[in-house]
């Protein structure tokens, strides 16, 4: 085990009682407990719009109606996530991520045993506020306990849970359906959600409460509301029409609220939604960077699923194990990124690489895929994507937080984490609008190739912005996350001695 302070072994729990005396780095502790948590909520995205129609017949309702399950919990993951920040450093990181993992778990079970419509929607707001939660707190806590060189590595592990669960839930959840039960695909977080809750209560060390302001709760209603409703407008407007009364009235108040939110929140000493560290060009650009990479690989994602299911027939399963390469490719890229690339291309470059490498994949997708395609073709396109959305999601996740102090690293992570979350719903909204505007087809039909190519160069070219932003991110400013290269670490005296 790592011997340095970090790595103490979880003695001390809530209130000062001795617990048991399990010796597990706290590094590893972390880890373990934030991916796991991120794992579930971010699989809940993707692998519950696999079971829709099972659930609308289950339930007698139509189609239009089912789409709430999903929405209700977009919702809630947007007004939870402004209160995470403030929750943590008033209660600790301890205390507020279990909670929020125990919170998303119990709501899993109770989605599990709903009996109507209405009873699952409500469960599914639950779900929401914990993942909400846990994503920005975990974040926090990953960026006390790493140094700063250090967590080009943690960011590796946190990609696995990026890139690996968006494209594992149609998979899983079409096992799941066909072989088990709608109910099945909610069960499954149950028993890794409690393996979480448990493991850090053991070995998860207390930090310590740090000292807050009363609780913003103007700034709160503002930025959940806003956040909200543009979830909302944004995840309803490409099914139901931009133009429809409901889509347009929730943008446009989403809209205002946000607006009058920046405006009262830097009028503010200790505000809610901290925007005043935008003003710092490093976290600026990187956030901007994993924005606009949300925006697109989730956009992408859902893309080529329906081009694998629509344009060339597969079934739900066979078109999520076609997808899978790119989970790899995001897995190796990680791993690459972490191990080789980041320091010896340092941030700004390397970023630069993943940002152009992701728009260039994407942009080979709607030139080259057609229903004919080859799936040799197919595959080696989707691991290349992977390999270069692996690059952006290390490198913002190492570098974006360099400048930033521990102290503000809770209302960081939350600002970083609504870039996150609303990119990725926009990233659908955006590919669907497309879709529907440019393939000769209906809102609910199946769109023709050349919408699919549309779809695919419009979120190409919507990347760019994120490739612009990463010429903004300054390796001097970032310089302390550079992990030092194998020839600058120093010999241990052991290896001196025996050195002849």
């Amino acid at each position: 085990m790592s011997a340095d302070p970090a790595a103490a072994p979880a003695e001390e729990m809530a209130g000062g009682r001795r617990g048991p005396r399990i010796a597990v780095s706290q590094k590893t502790a972390v880890c373990v407990v934030y991916v796991a948590g991120l794992f579930l909520s971010t699989l809940d995205m993707t692998i519950v719009n696999v079971a829709l129609p099972t659930i609308g017949q289950a339930f007698d309702v139509p189609s239009t109606a089912v789409d709430t399950v999903s929405i209700a919990y977009l919702v809630s993951l947007s007004v939870s996530v402004p209160a995470s920040g403030w929750l943590g450093d008033r209660f600790g990181g301890k205390r507020t991520l279990l909670t929020a993992v125990a919170v998303f778990t119990l709501g899993s079970a109770l989605c599990g045993t709903a009996q109507s419509l209405g009873q699952l929607v409500a469960f599914r707001v639950v779900q929401g506020a914990g993942g909400g939660m846990l994503a920005s707190v975990g974040m926090a806590m990953l960026l006390r306990t790493f140094a700063p060189h250090e967590r080009v590595r943690a960011s590796a592990v946190l990609s696995i849970a990026n890139g690996l669960a968006p494209t594992l839930g149609p998979v899983l959840g079409g096992i799941l359906v066909t072989q088990v039960s709608w109910r099945a695909i909610f069960y499954v977080n149950v028993p890794i959600g409690a393996f979480a809750v448990a493991f850090g209560a053991l070995c998860l060390r207390n930090q310590p409460a740090r000292p807050t302001e009363r609780f913003d709760l103007t700034g709160f209603l503002l930025a959940a509301s806003g956040f909200g409703l543009v979830m909302y407008g944004v995840s309803e407007g490409p099914g139901h029409g931009w133009g429809t009364p409901s889509v347009t009235v929730a943008l446009a108040c989403g809209a205002v609220l946000a607006t009058v939110m920046v405006v009262v929140e830097l009028r503010k000493r200790s505000p809610m939604i901290d925007v005043r560290l935008l003003k710092d060009r490093l976290f600026a650009s990187g956030t901007t960077v994993m924005t606009v990479e949300s925006v697109t690989f989730l956009g992408t994602l859902f893309t080529l699923t329906l081009y694998l299911q629509d344009a060339r027939g597969m079934t739900p399963m066979a078109a999520g194990l076609t997808t899978f390469p790119e989970a790899l490719g995001v897995v190796t890229g990680s791993q690459l990124a972490s191990r080789v690339l980041y320091r010896r291309l340092r941030p700004r470059r390397h970023l630069v690489l993943g940002a152009g490498g992701t728009s260039a994949a994407v942009a080979a997708m709607g030139l080259l895929l057609r229903p004919e395609t080859a799936l040799w073709l197919v595959v080696p396109l989707l691991f290349c994507l992977g390999l270069a959305v692996g690059q952006v999601f290390v490198g913002t996740q190492s570098a974006s937080f360099a400048t930033v102090s521990s102290s503000s690293s809770g209302r960081a992570s939350t600002l970083f984490n609504v870039g996150r979350r609303l990119g990725g719903a926009v990233g659908v909204a955006v590919a669907t609008t497309v879709l529907v505007t440019a393939g000769t087809a209906g809102a609910h039909t199946a769109p023709g190739m050349s919408g699919y190519r549309a779809a695919f160069l419009a979120l190409a070219a919507l990347n760019l912005l994120g490739l612009y932003a990463a010429t903004r991110v300054s390796d001097t400013e970032a310089a302390a996350t550079i992990p030092p290269s194998p020839s600058d670490r120093p010999v241990p005296k052991e290896e001196q001695e025996s050195q002849p």
